[in-house]
Formats: C-alpha cells, sequence, structure tokens
C-alpha cells in the first residue's frame, strides 16, 4: 500500500524487512536520510503500539509502507516485482531468521533484485562459535548463507559487531539502557577487547554498501579503531562521565555459561554472545584477509564514526532528564498536597539530613534538588516530616528478605526521625 510519493526515486529502491525492530529502524533511518526511495514491509499493527509509532514516525519522513509477511513467497515476488525493488535489507529478530529462505526464494524468481542484505548486524557467524542457545541463532544464519550463495543471490553480509553501549549480558537491547550507575559487572578479567559501534553509524555505512560495487558478495566488517575497547576501559570512560568511582564485580566465565543454561530465551542467547566476545574473544581473533572481506573504514576513510564517549554523552543527558522529571513530580506532588486536606507529608528523604550534608558531585546536585523541595514546602506551608533513617534500610530489607525464613524475627528496627512541625 502506497501512502505516499517516494523519496528519492531517482536512486535504486530499497525494500526494509523489520524496520520496526532494534537495528531495522537505525537502517530505515539512514535509507530515508540518504534520499532513497524506501519501503517498508509490515505486518498491521494496533496504533496504540510503540511498533505503530515508529512506522508512522519513518511514514511522516517519507516510507512507504506495504503490508504483508515475508515468508509468503508469492507476496514477496508480487511486492519485488510492482515496487521494482533494487535493494532488499533484512533486519528480521532472532525468531524468524528462517523466515528470509522463503524471501531469498522470491529475489531468485524474480531475478531484478541488485543486493540482497540478510539479517546479519552483528559478528561473522561462519567465524564465531558461540555456546547454545546462541549457536542455534548462529546455525540459522548460516543456513540462510548457504541458500543465497547457492541461490546466485547478489549480496553482502553486514558485520558490525557489538553496539555502542554498556554489554549487559541479559539484555536483549543494551543500547536503550543507560550504563550502571551501581556497580559494574565486569566479564572475566575485563581485559578483552571488542569493537563497538553507534546505531546510526551502523544505518549509515549499510547504505553506503547497498550498491558498492567493492561489497559485492563480501563481509562488510565495521572495526573503528576509535572504539577498540575492553570492558574495563568502558567502565572507566563511563566513571569520568559520571563524576564518581564505581565498584566492579567479577562475572566469571561459569556465570556467564550457567546463564546461557539457563536457556530463558533472549536472555540466554545473549549470555552465550557475551561469552563468546568478552570471554573468547571472537570478534578479535582472526584477521579481515579474505577475498570476500572488506572493512568499513578501509573503504570508507573519509567517513568517522561516532565514538563510545560521544555515545556516553547522550546516555549523561538521560540521567540528568531523568533526575529533573523526577524533581518535577515531586514538586507537583508537594503542590497537590497543599491543595488537598493532607494533615502530614512526608517527601522522598529517607536518608542522610541533606542541610547537614556536604556531598561532592553527582551526589550533591540530589542533594541540592531534595534541598529545594523542602524550601517549597516550607514556603507553601505543608505540614511535613523528614524522616531520615541513615543505615536502617538494609536492616529493613534484612528483615522482610523473601529468601527469610517464616520463623524469622519480624521486627522492624527504630528509625530516627526528625520532626519539624
Amino acid at each position: 500500500m502506497t501512502v505516499s510519493h517516494p523519496v528519492g526515486a531517482a536512486k535504486g529502491r530499497v525494500l526494509i524487512v523489520g524496520a520496526t525492530g532494534f537495528i531495522g529502524e537505525f537502517v530505515a533511518e539512514a535509507s530515508l536520510g540518504a534520499g532513497r526511495a524506501t519501503y517498508l514491509l509490515t505486518r498491521p499493527l494496533d496504533i496504540s503500539s510503540s511498533k505503530a509509532k515508529t512506522i508512522k514516525n519513518l511514514q511522516d519522513k517519507g516510507a512507504i509502507i506495504t503490508h504483508g509477511v515475508v515468508d509468503d513467497q508469492e507476496f514477496m515476488e508480487k511486492t519485488l516485482k510492482e515496487n521494482e525493488i533494487d535493494v532488499v535489507i533484512s533486519a528480521v529478530g532472532g525468531g524468524n531468521i528462517l523466515d528470509q529462505l522463503t524471501l531469498v526464494r522470491a529475489i531468485k524468481a524474480v531475478g531484478t533484485v541488485k543486493r540482497f542484505l540478510p539479517s546479519e548486524f552483528g559478528h561473522d557467524v561462519d567465524r564465531a562459535d558461540p555456546v547454545e542457545p546462541g549457536l542455534t541463532m548462529y546455525n540459522e544464519k548460516r543456513l540462510v548463507r548457504r541458500l543465497i550463495e547457492d541461490s546466485g543471490v547478489p549480496y553482502t553480509y553486514i558485520c558490525c559487531n557489538s553496539i555502542a553501549s554498556w554489554p549487559y549480558y541479559d539484555n536483549t537491547h543494551p543500547s536503550e539502557v543507560v550504563p550502571p550507575l551501581d556497580k559494574f559487572q565486569i566479564y572475566g578479567d575485563g581485559n578483552v577487547k571488542a569493537y563497538f559501534v553507534a546505531g546510526s553509524d551502523i544505518g549509515k555505512f549499510t547504505m553506503k554498501a547497498v550498491d558498492d560495487i567493492r561489497t559485492l558478495n563480501k563481509s562488510v566488517h565495521f572495526r573503528p579503531s576509535c572504539n577498540f575497547l575492553n570492558i574495563n576501559e568502558l567502565a572507566s570512560l563511563w566513571e569520568k562521565k559520571i563524576g564518581r568511582t564505581l565498584p566492579r564485580v567479577t562475572v566469571t566465565e561459569d556465570d556467564l555459561l550457567a546463564a546461557a543454561r539457563e536457556n530463558i530465551i533472549p536472555q540466554s542467547i545473549v549470555a552465550s554472545f557475551t561469552h563468546d566476545i568478552f570471554i573468547k574473544g571472537c570478534q578479535v581473533n582472526f584477521k579481515i584477509d579474505g577475498p570476500n572481506e572488506v572493512e568499513a573504514s578501509c573503504l570508507y576513510p573519509d567517513e568517522s564514526f561516532r565514538t563510545v564517549d560521544e555515545c556516553f554523552n547522550d546516555y549523561v543527558v538521560k540521567v540528568e532528564n531523568k533526575r529533573a522529571e523526577a524533581t518535577a513530580d515531586g514538586i507537583t506532588a508537594q503542590i497537590n498536597v497543599k491543595c488537598a486536606p493532607i494533615r502530614r507529608f512526608l517527601p522522598m528523604e529517607f536518608g542522610h539530613d541533606v542541610e547537614r550534608t556536604n556531598l561532592v558531585e553527582p551526589g550533591l546536585t540530589m542533594c541540592n534538588e531534595k534541598r529545594l523541595m523542602r524550601q517549597l514546602i516550607e514556603d507553601s506551608g505543608v505540614p511535613y516530616t523528614y524522616l531520615l533513617q541513615l543505615h536502617c534500610f538494609m536492616a529493613l530489607l534484612r528483615q522482610y528478605s523473601p529468601f527469610r525464613s517464616r520463623s524469622s524475627s519480624r521486627q522492624v528496627p527504630n528509625l530516627r526521625r526528625w520532626q519539624c512541625q
């Protein structure tokens, strides 16, 4: 279904499968930004869903929406023919890798597609060898590769390595989560290096490769030297950003293997990949010297990669925005208390006396925010009590821990209270 006139019709037309996914959205944004006619294949979506909002955002930028499913060969052949698609990019998720077999057959049958990029966007699956359950996904990707090659479909494999974020071993989309603010989990000795690439750069360099003759029937590896880091270096960089040192806890190889063996999908898949990256060194234990391999930095030396340092700046902004939102919510709550017949208000304190504490940053910022709330309470004449419990909170947790027996003491520790009214 065409909803608007294609943007950049003079360039090859691109069909993206999986544009509502994590990587797919970056690729779709880059395709539209490059001025290409960009078609998005998507299932009909609930208009209130986050994926529907993603599609609407891309549609507003000029994307053409086609509703359907990728594993319907007749439909895919019709879509490719009627829209005169030149490039097909698949960014389907791990649960739909084998659906691409039907897509490959449709591309082969049509015979007019100039380049197919299957859903890779990670490691070179013919070189990496993760433990299960990650190995099953890689075997499926290998199966798709072999069908592409045997069918004579022109292809490019994008091997972009790790996303530029903190590599949580149990989170499928770590770039959506800020790096740790309490403690670091360090895998092994923390000295195995990896390559980190911003999502926007994955999209940008993917779109450069789609009709570059130098990438035809080859694997394109992303190895930006500026982002060649180990997890200890990532931790130190984040500590500089937030202005404080965090404790480091070792997650051993056995810990990661145990998490993988739990076979909780998709978290265990991420654990198996984390083991492959930060214990076995799957991104760095081979040279790019084969006849069918190229490196993005060598292909496009004039194009820069966003550094991890720059990406971490984005997370600092997120942390500050969340803190500001929390402050605003607290002030709003106090105003609401003033307007209601409330006899007593206990604001969010439950710690040190912020009027007597003199912390360094970034703890000082939080204290200043609490001082601002106190000032508003007192100026508004709202009856209040500031509850200062110091270190008693951990004792309280121990008393009510779900892991204690029912016969355990339930006595709640006394809290130090300071009442100002």
